[in-house]
């Protein structure tokens, strides 16, 4: 089968300035009984490499930025939101690409445990908080936007996690992580009280992304920098573990500890609550490519300090660009999430992010959803139209429960290129060849109607449907399963959505409602007119047994 995709959905995507472009469908890699097959490119090693074998036999251990969990489970940690405004598609980026991970290692068979931080106390919620008209408590704040992150999370399929941990909830964990660094001689404690991570006592210090300490300035994220931390640095590149109470800053905004009472430093959550959650050495941590220098670089330099193993394979997926350029708020060109959701189906943002190769960047544009609008209309509705053809008095085969659709084989191809690092090229085209077979299957089987129909047609038709719905459940995007469900079988979800998009249909519905007089009056001349005027519109008309259903070209 080609790799290329038959009908290819026109993203603008490059690739980042770290990463390749996604690798060619091998044959499928051999495991263990019981690994998972996957390979993943990672980060530090610049290659692609096996996920299997795995530090502990039967078990992969995945943070992505406890308790060790039993053998035969995945354990996923993902770094989170910092809940300081509302999230945008950036954010979602991440949270989608790290999603179909945990979907296809559960298709491989795999227990997948998801733990995903939330960043609930840190320099930009205090600073927001503050200058809010009228003045926000700090908490109050967090939990703001935690709901609205929660909000997009389940708006686009992202599988809630296992556990969602907040960094006020660890502190205690914290504490006793900076204890550690300071009885190992990794880290001090200054004037003011603020402790700093030593990084020239860590010889192995950039290493993560490459770098030599000698050629940095700091190690510190800028938007964390202020004169009160930087001020009794023994080196301007050492970072804060731990920040003294500031008496401008809210009372409640600080925790009691041997060396004086303050806060965490921005880094120190990860580390602490990997350990607490998956223990001290896991195979994967991951996140978006932004966090590699310096949060992920000075995370592994505190767990490391502290003794401990760490992530043995990073996996980084790279941002959504807007013009070109990476969108962030400080370019004032971010989309928040819930303002897209006014406009277009949720699907559709999905499917716009969520079908480029994880390490590729996303070029975000009206172009991009257009384009994502028009294939998630083919893909929904020709399992809409299956639907219908199959439906009758008895269970509607093509309805079958997500266990039952996940049950069902995969092609060698499909598993093959998700195997090979997430190759979602190769996964798309063989979506594209299952839902040209779908569509002509059901092009065959019209004339007869659902219930009419030969037996042997309407078992093709069933089972290119449910081989359709089993390889879109992959990325999240089984028509008929939640949260997508209702808006297909309403035949409302696949378009493009919005106000626009409900006038549009009522347009279209009147010509169609006149077509279906006209073909029962058998005045054929004027129902194929008003279908080439439809046509010449841009809009294709597809018959079936329940009637006339329509979506742009």
């Amino acid at each position: 089968m080609s790799t290329t995709p038959t009908e290819p959905l026109k993203f603008a995507a490059s690739q980042s300035p770290t990463s390749t472009p996604a690798p060619p469908v091998p044959s499928a890699p051999v495991s263990a009984p019981g690994e998972p097959a996957l390979r993943l490119y990672d980060s530090t090693a610049r290659a692609v490499l096996p996920l299997a074998p795995t530090a502990t036999p039967g078990l992969v251990t995945i943070y992505l930025c406890g308790a060790t969990v039993p053998p035969g489970q995945v354990a996923i940690y993902l770094c989170g939101a910092t809940v300081q405004g509302s999230p945008h598609i950036g954010h979602m980026r991440s949270g989608i690409a790290f999603d179909v991970l945990r979907r296809w290692l559960e298709r491989g068979g795999q227990e997948v445990r998801l733990i995903r931080n939330v960043t609930d106390i840190d320099d930009k919620i205090l600073t927001k908080s503050a200058a809010a008209e009228p003045p926000v408590p700090w908490w109050a704040w967090a939990q703001r936007f935690e709901r609205e992150f929660d909000a997009a999370y389940r708006a686009l399929g992202v599988t809630a996690p296992t556990y969602e941990p907040r960094a006020t909830g660890h502190i205690p964990e914290m504490i006793d992580l900076v204890q550690r660094l300071l009885d190992a001689g990794h880290a001090y404690i200054g004037e003011s009280g603020n402790v700093y991570y030593d990084v020239r006592s860590l010889p192995g210090y950039g290493s993560l992304t490459n770098q030599r300490l000698e050629d940095l300035a700091t190690t510190e994220d800028e938007s964390q920098l202020d004169d009160d931390v930087e001020a009794d640095k023994r080196d301007p590149r050492d970072f804060a573990l731990w920040k003294a109470a500031k008496p401008t800053e809210p009372a409640d905004a600080a925790w009691d500890a041997p060396w004086g009472r303050g806060r965490p430093g921005w880094h120190l959550e990860c580390s602490a609550m990997s350990r607490r959650y998956l223990g001290e050495t896991f195979d994967i941590h991951g996140g978006g490519i932004d966090l590699r220098f310096p949060h992920h670089e000075n995370e592994q330099a505190q767990s490391h300090g502290a003794g401990w193993g760490f992530a043995r394979h990073w996996v980084h997926n790279a941002w959504v660009t807007i013009k070109g350029e990476k969108m962030s708020k400080s370019l004032g060109n971010s989309l928040v999430v819930a303002e897209l959701l006014k406009r277009y189906d949720a699907a559709v943002l999905r499917l716009a992010l969520g079908t480029v190769h994880h390490r590729s960047t996303v070029e975000f544009s009206e172009e991009t959803l257009a384009d994502a609008a028009a294939l998630w209309e083919r893909l929904s509705g020709a399992i809409l139209r299956a639907y219908e053809f199959c439906d009758g008095e008895d269970a509607n085969p093509v309805d079958a429960p997500a266990e039952q659709v996940r049950a069902r084989a995969l092609p060698a191809e499909f598993t093959a290129a998700m195997d090979e690092d997430l190759n979602l090229a190769g996964a798309m085209a063989v979506i594209h060849a299952t839902l040209k077979a779908l569509n002509v299957a059901l092009t065959q089987a019209a004339p007869s109607g659902g219930q009419g129909a030969d037996v042997d047609l309407r078992a093709s038709v069933t089972g290119l449907a449910l081989d359709l719905r089993s390889q879109l459940d992959v990325l999240g995007l089984d028509p008929l399963s939640e949260p997508w469900r209702t808006r297909v079988l309403d035949g409302a979800g696949s378009s493009q959505g919005g106000a626009a998009m409900e006038a549009l249909d009522r347009l279209i519905r009147h010509d169609l409602d006149e077509r279906a007089q006209a073909r029962a009056a058998k005045d054929w001349a004027r129902a194929d007119a008003l279908r080439d005027k439809l046509t010449g519109a841009g809009v294709v008309v597809e018959d079936s047994p329940s009637g006339a259903r329509w979506h742009l070209a």
